[in-house]
């Protein structure tokens, strides 16, 4: 397997010490790099209702001007990736971040990135390039869940505390962060659980690894040993397919996905994993046909572990652990463009850390 664990900053203290970061008079003042992919912190207000708005319109530069105090914390270089909802990311954008974060810390081009984003898929974009993303430079994610237009919009204080973490030392090691709410999240734990609400989201299982507010940026523990894998170099994420479970479930959705030519599939199951019977042996042609099957929980909290109530020996299926299904569909599609295919070893990779 490509597989390599990513033990960072295992120097540092479990809580760092309150900083503002940015400058502290000592020096010269960070390069930070700002990309920006459009999303809510990007919309503008739309008459169809009284909180309507187009996601995506407003350009990066646009954001930047509307954040005051930018220019204390670090030098900024804003680059447009995309203008677009997040509802319509998709790998070409995952791909493009990716190499041009690569390219930036390559050639010494800044000292950290942020990348603002839309909250629908934030963690799947976070997941991916965590899991490609090798370099010790912080990158944060940050967005609003009310555009720029709307009454006490949160996108000019999120942007100004994920610059303010992106900046700060203890934030390196610690993979790609999502920072919103005066809340850090790591991006293997963060996920998206209400729709309108600002403390949209929750780090599941472990809790936030900080927080931030104008004055100071906490960590709660030393960083996290991370799963790392190379960047597929064709550029594209082989087809794998979520399929919800849910009561008086058949197999139509399941063999759809055979007959469509799905590399995998990822299940968001009932409970700890489950689909009825009708379902599971779909899943068992799916296995039979080539898929790779990946039970995941439509749950939201907790584990879904091997051999259960489902006998995953006997099915050659793969449990997920603790990856929703969004996620447990990022791996799997990384897992199988670098050609690891064997159950086996899926299941390493989705028990990483444990």
């Amino acid at each position: 397997m490509v597989l390599t664990m990513l033990p960072w900053g295992t120097s540092l203290m479990a809580a760092a010490p309150a900083s503002g970061g940015g400058s502290t008079g000592q020096g010269p003042l960070p390069r930070v790099l700002i990309l920006a992919t459009g999303g809510t912190i990007a919309g503008k207000a739309d008459p169809r209702s009284a909180i309507g708005y187009d996601a995506g319109t407003a350009t990066g530069q646009q954001l930047i001007a509307n954040v005051p105090g930018l220019d204390k914390l670090a030098h900024l270089q804003v680059e447009q990736i995309a203008n677009i909802p997040s509802q319509d990311m998709n790998h070409t954008v995952w791909f493009r971040l990716a190499e041009r974060i690569n390219a930036a810390f390559a050639h010494h081009e800044a000292d950290a990135v942020v990348i603002t984003h839309g909250t629908d898929t934030m963690e799947e974009t976070a997941f991916f390039l965590d899991t490609v993303l090798h370099h010790e430079q912080a990158v944060v994610m940050t967005g609003s869940m009310r555009p720029g237009s709307a009454i006490s919009a949160d996108g000019p204080a999120n942007i100004y505390e994920a610059v303010q973490v992106a900046t700060h030392p203890h934030a390196r090691g610690r993979g790609v962060l999502v920072v919103l709410n005066d809340t850090i999240h790591a991006a293997h734990w963060v996920s998206k659980a209400d729709s309108t609400a600002l403390q949209t989201f929750t780090s599941r299982h472990a809790g936030p690894v900080g927080i931030v507010d104008p004055a100071a940026v906490r960590f709660f523990a030393p960083p996290r040993s991370r799963l790392a894998m190379a960047l597929p170099k064709e550029q594209s994420l082989p087809a794998v397919d979520v399929i919800y479970a849910h009561a008086d479930m058949d197999g139509r959705q399941i063999d759809e996905s055979i007959r469509a030519g799905v590399k995998g599939l990822v299940i968001a199951g009932m409970g700890d994993g489950n689909v009825s019977a009708s379902a599971m042996k779909a899943l068992d042609r799916a296995v039979a046909a080539g898929l790779v099957v990946v039970r995941s929980s439509h749950v939201g909290d907790g584990f879904v572990n091997r051999n259960v109530e489902v006998d995953d020996n006997a099915h050659h299926f793969v449990a997920s652990y603790d990856l929703n299904p969004q996620k447990a569909r990022i791996l799997l599609q990384l897992l199988l463009a670098a050609d690891v295919r064997d159950v086996g070893d899926v299941q390493q990779a989705f028990a990483f850390g444990y």
